[in-house]
């Protein structure tokens, strides 16, 4: 047989641990060929883990299995190694990531009282939580959710609801519902009161952006970007930035636009810019 040193058959790949699993071990595998049979070590965060000394850490055949496993102490960036007489090889990095979701703050909120016609955002305040959650309202009582329009938007960067001019049939009780994407945990938040003033309706006021593009957003060619932008106030035209020095396109206060492998949602004029990898 010919010698050689070691060649990946499989390099790890990011792992998504729930932290309420029934299953009390995580691992990351690797595996690789070589002639004579290669070692395998692993590296957390750049440093060799020492599996002789911490019995949470065994090695089979190549890959890693933690037992009790625990995020501080085991989240990070995982490389393997692996050796033999011939030569070395280090693997691309792995994310060890754990999945949680907390309950909110029990603490009551207060109510917000606007004038109608106005514009309010109402607060989520969301629990710790990894990784991304999914934010949604319900209005009154479960399960009567807010429906999104062109006067009403859910960040889901920040899970805040954005009413853009109130009215009547707006006021109600609000709760913030959040959901982990990975263990489709659900938690509610206490409510918040919408509630009208009294001393008169909100005349027409220049819309205000309350929701701003980042300046610069890093995206993989092919993939799909996202932004959120959103005004309170009187919205009269939306201005639709493109990338590649294409020009923009001018539509109604609610619109979607889908350019060759890019989504935007816009609610009022904006701009940003788009750096592809």
């Amino acid at each position: 047989s010919v010698d050689y040193g070691p060649v990946f058959i499989q390099e790890p790949d990011n792992v998504i641990f729930p932290m309420d699993s029934d299953e009390k071990k995580v691992s990351l595998t690797c595996q690789a060929r070589g002639n004579p049979a290669p070692t395998y070590r692993w590296l957390r965060n750049g440093t060799e883990i020492d599996t002789e000394s911490d019995y949470r850490y065994s090695v089979i055949e190549g890959s890693i299995i933690i037992n009790n496993p625990s995020e501080t102490k085991d989240s990070g960036q995982y490389q393997c190694f692996t050796t033999n007489m011939f030569g070395s090889i280090l693997s691309r990095e792995a994310t060890l990531q754990f999945a949680y979701l907390g309950n909110f703050s029990g603490r009551t909120r207060s109510a917000v009282s606007v004038r109608e016609g106005q514009g309010v955002v109402l607060m989520c305040s969301p629990p710790l939580h990894s990784p991304e959650i999914i934010y949604s309202w319900v209005f009154n009582e479960f399960p009567s959710f807010v429906a999104e329009d062109s006067r009403r938007f859910i960040s889901q960067e920040t899970g805040n609801l954005y009413i853009s001019k109130v009215q009547p049939s707006d006021v109600g009780s609000y709760i913030c519902l959040v959901k982990n994407t990975v263990t489709n945990a659900r938690v509610l938040s206490p409510p918040t009161p919408l509630t009208l003033r009294t001393d008169g309706v909100m005349g027409e006021y220049e819309p205000k952006i309350e929701v701003h593009f980042p300046y610069t957003v890093t995206a993989a060619k092919g993939s799909t970007v996202k932004m959120e932008c959103f005004a309170l106030g009187k919205i009269t035209h939306l201005y639709a930035s493109l990338p590649c020095g294409k020009k923009g396109t001018k539509g109604t206060s609610d619109a979607l636009l889908s350019p060759t492998h890019f989504e935007y949602e816009f609610l009022t004029q904006v701009h940003s810019r788009i750096q592809p990898t």
